[in-house]
């Protein structure tokens, strides 16, 4: 170490062997999963540390490495910062250099948690059914190869390992944001073992466990600024911070078939059904963070703050959860959804939380379905009106086109992103029309939906003229 420079993070790790394999190590779950187990192993105790897996790039193994998996958690509230490290990692493995690897460790005795964050296109799913897509082209090389390249391939080759050795299944615990998401990953998983070996896709269909969940924190990308923030604050370099607000929450369904941590202790709600809970955060959170974002992009805001603090935004947002969202939920028990409402606008006003419009805009196409077309497709059914998360639905399609209001080249990400572009017409009504043909996004309730296809003409077309911040405004 050069004379002058801060001393780099560093931490020796447990020797004790892992609990938990998680796929996905991303920042949210750094952030928030991580945190919730590393607390539940010091107020209950047990073996439950975790092996992170990357499935796609090493960047996150590379820079956790020289600090012994440590990292520093970085809370971003409006009163100031509180620096954290946390310790529950053991080691983290790249997938595409050592696959075998990751097999090895999920289906090591000790685990008994397998749990991911790969996105909602990680799943290899047609978002519009939840069922496997059996064309998509790593299921097809998961099909043919032992092993695998896709979070369920890795998951069913380590399930058929495991039951080949005569270990029990570990649970699997989905931490991403997908509408009953244990039960779609159930039936992702089944699926594809179906089309392996039909008795293993019994195995685990009578033993394993597939719990929903509810997970919430904002977790803004990290950026090289901040690793100079965290240095400041602490002292230490640290190359793999992550960045996240005060509040965080965690629902899961309690059954596991294989143990678990004593989450309840630290504040995770166990509950048996999930799925008000869900709802109510896919929809009041995920679905108005998600049209901030494209109209917020469209009209020039870089992160949600930004967009919150535009009065016609902020009206906009108000007035989706009042008259659209809150009347086509059910709340859980003891919720307030009005006050929660409350909350997420004070959540997304913090200008301490950088969360940028195009972060949030990524995967599109396997978002808006239980985001936002669940709630369109519910509110249509009962009569009520849903212009605003219609022109939401309008400001995804002007997005996705690749060019901004005006004229700007947008970098869109999304696995249909090629596919949309072709879509984006000078005339509205052909635009929708491509747009609505995209069945893997629509469900035929929409597509076939005339009334639908109207409003949504009508909105992209005054989005279009009028820009974002006018049709925002009613």
């Amino acid at each position: 170490m050069e004379a002058g420079l801060p001393a780099r993070l560093h931490h020796t790790p447990s020797a004790e062997p892992a609990g938990i394999v998680h796929l996905g190590l991303g920042a949210f779950f750094r952030a928030h999963g991580a945190i919730y187990v590393e607390q539940a192993m010091a107020a209950s105790g047990g073996d439950w540390g975790i092996v992170g897996v990357s499935l796609q790039s090493p960047g996150t193994r590379d820079r956790l490495a020289p600090q012994g998996w440590a990292y520093t958690a970085l809370q971003l509230g409006p009163e100031g910062e509180t620096a954290q490290v946390v310790t529950v990692l053991r080691d983290v493995l790249v997938a595409p250099e050592n696959p075998q690897a990751v097999l090895d460790a999920m289906t090591a005795p000790a685990v008994r948690i397998v749990s991911l964050t790969v996105t909602e296109k990680g799943y290899c799913h047609e978002p519009s059914t939840g069922r496997l897509n059996a064309d998509h082209p790593d299921i097809r090389h998961d099909l043919d190869n032992p092993l695998p390249r896709s979070a369920p391939g890795f998951l069913v080759r380590a399930l058929q390992a495991r039951r080949g050795a005569g270990i029990p299944p570990f649970t699997v615990l989905c931490c991403d944001n997908l509408p009953e998401n244990g039960h779609v990953v159930r039936g992702v998983v089944l699926d594809l073992a179906r089309l392996i070996d039909p008795d293993l896709a019994a195995w685990i269909e009578a033993q394993g466990a597939f719990p929903s969940t509810m997970v919430d924190r904002i977790v803004p990308a990290t950026t090289p600024a901040d690793l100079d923030r965290v240095e400041t604050l602490t002292g230490r370099r640290d190359e793999a911070p992550v960045m996240h607000e005060p509040f965080r929450q965690w629902v899961v369904e309690d059954r596991f078939c294989n143990g678990r941590p004593d989450l309840g202790a630290v504040g995770v709600q166990l509950v048996d059904d999930v799925t008000p809970f869900e709802h109510m955060k896919l929809r009041m959170l995920n679905g108005t963070h998600s049209s901030l974002a494209y109209l917020g992009y469209l009209a020039g805001h870089q992160t949600i703050a930004d967009t919150m603090a535009d009065p016609v935004m902020a009206q906009f947002v108000d007035r989706l959860w009042r008259s659209e969202i809150i009347p086509a939920l059910t709340p859980p028990p003891g919720t307030d959804l009005a006050a929660y409402a409350d909350a997420l606008a004070a959540r997304y006003a913090n200008p301490a939380i950088r969360h940028r419009t195009w972060q949030i805009a990524m995967d599109g196409s396997q978002k808006l379905p239980q985001r936002i077309l669940g709630t369109i497709a519910e509110g249509r059914a009962a009569g009520r009106p849903v212009p605003g998360l219609t022109l939401a639905v309008a400001a995804w399609m002007r997005y996705a086109s690749g060019r901004d209001e005006t004229g700007g080249t947008i970098e869109v990400k999304d696995p249909l992103a090629p596919q949309m572009a072709a879509l984006w017409r000078d005339d509205p009504a052909a635009t929708v029309d491509g747009f609505l043909a995209l069945s893997q996004v629509f469900p035929a309730v929409l597509r076939d939906d005339t009334g639908f296809r109207a409003e949504l003409t009508d909105a992209l077309t005054k989005l279009v003229r009028d820009g974002a911040r006018v049709a925002a405004s009613g």
